[in-house]
């Protein structure tokens, strides 16, 4: 019996919202919320829903163009920084600060020995306190109410 063909996904065409968004997701570096792209697009495209803001990054997000980062709170944050780099997200106010560290090469060394799989690239996000939340006491978990 012959095996079925593969049909290669469809292409999706470029739009305006989409190439917008990108656009103003690669000129930020505070890891936004679709909420918050929303609100921050909404003066230039009226017309742009929370919903077409959401698929879109779905879209960017399944290309590789924009990272999903997860948040200390609810909801996920987005990345539009495609230089590698690392993250520090604070467990109390949820702010995210881009690391540029190099990630230590003997990680996919190990990686490759434990488990027989090459790394195509290594993102760590470290978690714990800013150093604003530790000034003023703040107590790790209290943006996302534990």
């Amino acid at each position: 019996m012959k095996e079925p063909a593969i049909e290669p996904a469809p292409r999706r065409h470029q739009t305006r919202q989409r190439a917008r968004i990108l656009e103003w997701l690669r000129a930020t570096d505070s890891h936004p919320t679709a909420a918050q792209t929303h609100e921050a697009l909404l003066g230039e495209m009226p017309n742009l829903s929370l919903g077409t803001v959401y698929r879109n990054l779905e879209v960017l997000v399944s290309e590789g163009l924009v990272d999903e980062v997860p948040s200390s709170g609810s909801g996920v944050r987005y990345d539009g920084n495609p230089k590698a780099h690392h993250h520090f997200i604070c467990d109390a106010c949820g702010a995210i600060d881009d690391l540029h560290l190099q990630a230590p090469p003997e990680l996919a060394r190990k990686l490759r020995r434990a488990r027989g799989r090459s790394a195509r690239r290594i993102r760590i996000d470290f978690f714990g306190l800013c150093e604003a939340c530790e000034v003023h006491g703040s107590t790790a978990g209290a943006a996302s109410g534990t």
